[in-house]
This record gives structure tokens, C-alpha cells and sequence, in this order.
């Protein structure tokens, strides 16, 4: 048993890899052949692939990004996550939410809610302002660095969906979503799960990706060129409105550096009617 399961991994790597150099040639449609074979031999999609179909603008673009996947991309990258994204990608959206609140008068909170919690960077940015702080993220690795700097009362390692739709700790004043938005492209279960599990007032603050109307057209949302969703504005409006949110604040902002460009995104400060 363990030869077989060694002759599908080799297998399944050796089909990403092929798919992979096919991409960087520019064979776009051979690549999302080979792309489809990689989710043939790997359905629940460890490596991606159906989001690098979709970001080549082949194939269907996906509800989110597999679980499996992100669980895989965050586990494997935990260790120097924050050197990556903090020093290289410049990467500081939970310090732009902690200034967002000092700058709208907001504060100091009961209980909050860090969906995608990471390392804990949003975590750190606003200890000194919540009482009780519960943090969750689908990579285990990732929840494992935020327990050893003790800035959470309670982990969890899930899916945020799925833990709002279970959860036993709230209701919450604020929920903190940032950089989990790329990682979805509907954003209807997501919006409705935090609405649920806030108290009436409470504040949902997070990040979004996006690109120009004219890359975008009339679709809510797609997979960008890195892989990435990005979202319309009007859709993000749209659903907050639908799940009983107020837009406090929309803020045009530099989400992070990709290969050494500002990725545009918003930053959004909303609270439950």
C-alpha cells in the first residue's frame, strides 16, 4: 500500500510539473489540459489547480479556493510567513485596521473574532484594545505559530465558514477578516456566517483584492493573475448589504507588493444594523 501511494504522489508531482512549465511557456490551453489531469489524479486539489485554470481565464472560476489547498499553501509557508509578507510583499493591513479604529474613534472591545488568523499579526495589532481575543485558521502549522506567542485566548484550526456556523463562542463586537477575501469568491456564506455570530452594533472590519472595471467587466468577482480572487467593489457592497451591514468606511488601499508591484485593494469598515 505505502508503493502505491508513493508511485501517485510521484505521479501527481510530476503532472503539476509538467502543467507548470506549460503555463510559464505561454501554452495556455495545453497547460489547463494538464491542469485538469493533475485534478483527475488529486480531486481535492492540493496543488491549486483549478484556481490556475481559472487565472489563465480557462475553465470555470471555482466558488473558493480548495480547502485543501490553502490548508497545503499556509502549512508549507508558516515558518517564514511573516518574513514573506511583512518584509518582502509589505504586507500591513492588520496595523491600517488598528488605525482605521483609532481614527474613527472606535473601541476598546469585549470580544474578538480573527478569522484567517495567520501568525497572529492582526491578533498583535489590537491586543492591547480587546479583552478576550479567538483566532482561527485552516492551516494548522500557521494556528501552532500564533499559540506560542500567547496573544489568543482560544485557536481553532478550520474553515471560517464552517466555524461560523457552529460556533458556541459569540456573539463578538468585532470580527477581523484580513486577507481571507482573495482566498474566496463568494462571499455570500461568509458574510452571513460573521453577521450571525456578531451582536447587533458589532464591527466586521476586512480586506478585499480587486482589479480595474475594465478587467473586471460585470462579473462579482475572478481569479486574478496571481491566483488570487479579487473582488467588485458593487459586489462587496452588495452582499455586506444583503447580511444586515452598514459601510462605515471603504478605503482604496495597497493590499501588498507582488514581484515589486502594489496590489490595489479596499480596506472596509463595516458595522451590524
Amino acid at each position: 500500500m505505502a508503493k502505491k501511494k508513493k508511485i501517485e504522489e510521484k505521479a501527481l508531482a510530476d503532472a503539476y510539473n509538467e502543467a507548470l512549465a506549460l503555463e510559464k511557456a505561454g501554452k495556455r490551453e495545453e497547460a489547463a489540459n494538464a491542469y485538469r489531469k493533475v485534478l483527475e489524479l488529486d480531486p481535492e486539489d492540493h496543488g491549486g489547480a483549478a484556481v490556475r485554470i481559472a487565472s489563465m481565464g480557462l475553465g470555470e472560476v471555482p466558488p473558493k479556493a480548495p480547502d485543501a489547498y490553502v490548508a497545503t499553501l499556509f502549512d508549507q509557508h508558516a515558518e517564514a510567513f511573516e518574513s514573506i509578507l511583512v518584509d518582502q510583499l509589505e504586507y500591513c493591513v492588520p496595523l491600517l485596521v488598528r488605525q482605521r479604529i483609532q481614527a474613527l474613534g472606535l473601541g476598546p472591545f469585549k470580544k474578538l473574532l480573527d478569522l484567517g488568523c495567520g501568525t497572529g499579526l492582526t491578533g498583535g495589532a489590537l491586543r492591547d484594545i480587546v479583552d478576550d481575543i479567538t483566532g482561527l485558521d485552516i492551516s494548522e502549522n500557521m494556528v501552532e505559530i500564533a499559540h506560542e506567542k500567547d496573544l489568543y485566548e482560544t485557536l481553532y484550526v478550520a474553515e471560517a465558514a464552517d466555524y461560523l456556523e457552529d460556533n458556541d463562542d459569540g456573539p463578538f463586537d468585532i470580527v477581523t477578516a484580513t486577507d481571507v477575501l482573495p482566498y474566496l469568491g463568494f462571499l455570500e456564506e461568509l458574510f452571513f456566517g460573521v453577521s450571525e455570530n456578531l451582536e447587533a452594533g458589532g464591527l466586521y472590519f476586512f480586506s478585499s483584492e480587486t482589479l480595474p472595471t475594465d478587467v473586471l467587466g460585470d462579473r462579482d468577482f475572478m481569479v486574478g493573475p496571481h491566483q488570487r480572487f479579487v473582488h467588485a467593489e458593487s459586489y462587496v457592497r452588495k452582499v455586506l448589504a444583503a447580511a444586515g451591514f452598514d459601510v462605515v468606511e471603504l478605503t482604496d488601499i495597497t493590499v501588498r507588493l507582488e514581484n515589486a508591484e502594489p496590489i490595489k485593494g479596499h480596506l472596509v469598515v463595516s458595522r451590524k444594523k
